[in-house]
């Protein structure tokens, strides 16, 4: 039997001021699966990323990453720690705190000079990112120059450019416009096509359907409402209502579900991947 990548049992969390991030969570992430957290705002989903990420730890419950509870002293030095934080890369929806170096190249050569690896390695790396998140014209600006749509770009280069097996998104979509939202998800694609692990925190229900093999939907309680494959959840209208994922204008016309009249979902079956 296949070790996932991700266990999570019955997690809860509470803030430091007592407020309730996440109530008896239970998830589990296989490799090359990829997952994506649906909920709205304050929901819990970047909650349970965090957890998964290892940036924060469950108040009961417990969370396995390959195997290996994880804990504050499994992550604080060791092998274990350089491992995960290797093998799991993880986008912040804040991207300008990933980035502190004076230009785009050198921020994304920073993790490569980490591994040790040869000059011309890292420049070849470095030289992958800038083709495949198409940075080249950017590469000698300042990252705190650049507009939200690219920062994010080169948070996700600086995340590629070390080659995690692992992906943890927060929020990739959030402030995109159409267009770089349909590059994330060719880019989403690409990654699954390499075999990566993806588990993406997201409201967009677009990028839920494109992405995902399983979907995980997160109520305003906290707690994990449902989960299952993307085109049934999208099309439970009663279920998104509940989660206040859609407004009741929506309906569900010939399978296809339609929001509106202040936005424009449409599902289609053929459409997914």
């Amino acid at each position: 039997m296949v070790r996932p990548v991700f266990r999570a049992e019955s997690v809860f969390y509470r803030y430091p001021d007592g407020r309730l991030g996440l109530a008896e969570a239970s998830l589990t992430v296989a490799p090359g699966e990829s997952v994506v957290l649906l909920g709205a705002h304050a929901s819990g989903k970047s909650t349970l990323l965090h957890l998964l990420a290892g940036l924060m730890f469950p108040s009961e419950g417990s969370v396995e990453a390959f195997g290996t509870v994880l804990t504050e002293s499994a992550l604080r030095d060791g092998e274990f720690a350089r491992a995960f934080r290797q093998r799991v890369g993880v986008l912040f929806q804040d991207t300008d705190a990933m980035l502190f170096n004076a230009t785009v190249y050198d921020e994304i050569a920073f993790g490569p000079l980490q591994l040790d690896l040869s000059e011309l390695d890292v420049r070849r790396r470095v030289d992958e990112m800038l083709k495949l998140l198409e940075l080249r014209a950017v590469a000698q600006q300042s990252p705190h120059a650049l507009s939200g749509g690219e920062k994010k770009k080169v948070a996700l280069a600086v995340l590629l450019a070390v080659s995690p097996e692992v992906l943890l998104l927060d929020e990739p979509t959030a402030a995109l416009d159409p267009r770089l939202q349909r590059w994330f998800v060719e880019l989403a694609e690409e990654l699954r096509g390499m075999g990566k692990t993806l588990v993406t925190s997201t409201h967009d229900l677009h990028v839920a359907e494109e992405i995902a093999d399983r979907v995980v939907v997160l109520g305003e309680d906290h707690r994990i409402a449902a989960e299952g494959p993307p085109l049934a959840i999208l099309r439970d209208l009663e279920l998104l209502l509940s989660v206040n994922l859609v407004h009741e204008h929506a309906h569900i016309h010939d399978g296809v579900l339609h929001i509106h009249p202040h936005s424009h979902l449409h599902v289609h079956e053929h459409d997914h991947h």
